[in-house]
């Protein structure tokens, strides 16, 4: 490695395809209409994007239950129009990295049917983890595993002549099967799958629950503490998690993961123009993240941490400080997001009154909602601050535009499982998966060319949408295209940070290069340092920095 490769400076766009443009209208979004989008991906200044899971599923889980490995649900179009977009992708110099979910497949997928059809003690069931029951006659589950979705992690299937049979493992939902990572098969079967997307070009693949796979030998119970973090440690919770740490969950963070991910890089290695995995590892603390991405392994892992931090001077400090010691000990980048599709999106996050467990979601009757004024100033200093750092940034589409949360759906058009397996109790993460907004006078706000959306979008769409905002100095688009364009013209990404005097508790104030960064996460007003402005997330009066704000000066 050079040191200077493409990826250790990204700013990477995460596109969910039902949400992002629909080219056929019947609303839901497809790849043709991310190719019809390109263009302003290109002139906002990303250097790749993301896709979430568009392969052939029952949609259960918004994909993430996935029957074909190797193809596209017609949801979204076919394997063509996947070739298509991507190249023209490339033709305008963005990468593509695509969605890969190991650790379990549909229940509809081919290899799960096979192993029912098979029976105890065959190859087939071996791809999958499958049990005896325990008691008398096996009718209790073989150990008490709950499911991150809530319930027991473990479903018993029903024999040919109609008797009960053994249980199998879901993690997840009970149409999510969890695969045996101990089996070879199940190994060569993923390299195929990796090599099939490598050989058509992807430029990379972001893994799903990537601190899962590997289980303890022998499944041993585990019962979680009833408060604190997630899946594998994180401090907020997945849809409808059950709280674990890090230390003695058997059936995450497992150390022989990391020989699936040694195995996947010798994989990625043999193609050129530096292919990359991407972890999505919810651990914690960050030096155990880091080793998700050692020289060996993945080469980023989502900073999930920062993504939870409050926008409070001191916290977000000390979380830059442990990210950037975390994971330049291990020749790694750090990377920054605040928002994604499972997430309460930030320009609401940052303003909530109460606590929010990640998942969620928020809805009318959620205690502490969001002033929007202050969501959306505070999403855009956060912004600002984020594009500054030294390495490699997530943005989840619409968050350029300062999409809020949309809280205030129909009951009746909630799609999420979490709505429903918690009988509304949990709002989920519909919110944060409207159908974003291009035009502001046309149907489903460009959308899509007809008036269908999958989900209904709010009438604000309007004043938020792209065409309202392009050309306008000072809107969020406009600071989004200018800090990315500053970025990558002063070289942020491969720079350092440089800790400088604060005025105050409530101010950051380092150096990154040559630009100065100050962000003020209080409400007093400070002076700002001598240096020309670069790029302000609010009008500036001089040169006083208002709370809620962060600002970029010529160091």
């Amino acid at each position: 490695m050079t040191g200077t490769e493409w990826w250790r400076t990204a700013v990477i766009y995460q596109i969910y395809p039902r949400s992002f443009a629909d080219a056929n209208g019947d609303g839901m979004g497809d790849l043709a209409g991310i190719q019809s989008r390109l263009p302003q991906l290109a002139e906002l200044g990303v250097d790749a994007i993301w896709l979430s899971p568009f392969y052939t599923s029952p949609q259960r889980d918004a994909g993430y239950d996935v029957s074909d490995y190797c193809d596209v649900d017609p949801l979204f179009g076919s394997l063509a129009d996947y070739d298509s977009m991507q190249a023209a992708a490339h033709a305008l110099g963005i990468r593509v990295i695509v969605d890969i979910v190991p650790n379990h497949s549909s229940s509809d997928h081919p290899w799960f049917q096979a192993a029912l059809a098979a029976g105890p003690g065959s190859e087939e069931r071996g791809h999958y983890i499958f049990r005896d029951g325990r008691g008398e006659n096996g009718e209790l589950p073989p150990n008490n595993w709950e499911s991150v979705f809530g319930g027991n992690a473990w479903t018993r299937t029903t024999d040919p002549d109609g008797t009960p049979g053994q249980w199998y493992l879901h993690l997840f939902d009970t149409t999510q099967p969890d695969f045996d990572w101990d089996n070879e098969w199940v190994r060569t079967q993923f390299r195929a799958v990796l090599r099939f997307w490598l050989d058509r070009g992807v430029d990379g693949f972001r893994v799903d629950v990537a601190h899962g796979m590997i289980k303890a030998k022998g499944l041993p119970d585990y019962t979680p503490p009833v408060d604190g973090g997630s899946m594998g440690g994180a401090t907020s919770l997945e849809p409808g998690v059950v709280a674990e740490p890090v230390a003695g969950a058997p059936y995450w963070a497992q150390d022989g993961v990391h020989d699936i991910y040694r195995d996947w890089r010798l994989v990625l290695d043999e193609y050129d123009g530096d292919r990359i995995l991407a972890a999505e590892a919810w651990v914690d603390p960050l030096n155990r993240v880091a080793q998700w991405v050692r020289p060996d392994e993945m080469h980023q892992a989502f900073n999930f941490a920062y993504l939870e931090t409050p926008w409070q001077a001191a916290p977000l400090r000390r979380v830059i400080d442990d990210s950037l010691a975390a994971f330049s000990a291990v020749g790694a980048p750090s990377t920054w997001v605040l928002s994604n599709h499972d997430v309460v999106r930030h320009a609401s996050r940052l303003a909530l009154t109460a606590d929010n467990l990640q998942g969620h979601g928020i809805g009318p009757n959620t205690v502490g909602l969001p002033d929007t004024a202050v969501g959306l100033r505070r999403a855009r200093a956060a912004s600002a601050l984020m594009l500054s750092l030294p390495g490699s940034s997530y943005i989840y589409q619409g968050e350029e535009l300062g999409l809020p949360e949309v809280i205030h759906l129909p009951d009746s058009s909630r799609e999420d499982p979490t709505w429903f397996r918690t009988n509304g109790e949990r709002y989920g993460r519909d919110g944060c998966r409207v159908p974003i907004p291009w035009e502001s006078a046309s149907p489903s706000y460009g959308f899509g060319p007809s008036s269908n959306s999958w989900l209904p979008q709010p009438a604000e769409w309007a004043t938020l949408a792209r065409d309202a905002q392009q050309g306008v100095d000072g809107s969020t688009l406009d600071l989004y295209t200018r800090a990315l364009a500053l970025r990558r013209e002063r070289g942020l990404g491969l720079g350092s940070v440089e800790w400088l005097a604060s005025p105050g508790p409530d101010v950051l104030v380092f150096r990154n290069g040559n630009v100065i960064v100050v962000a003020n996460t209080g409400q007093t007003p400070v002076e700002l340092p001598a240096g020309e402005v670069l790029v302000a997330s609010e009008v500036l009066v001089d040169r006083t920095l208002p709370g809620d704000t962060t600002a970029w000066l010529q160091g």
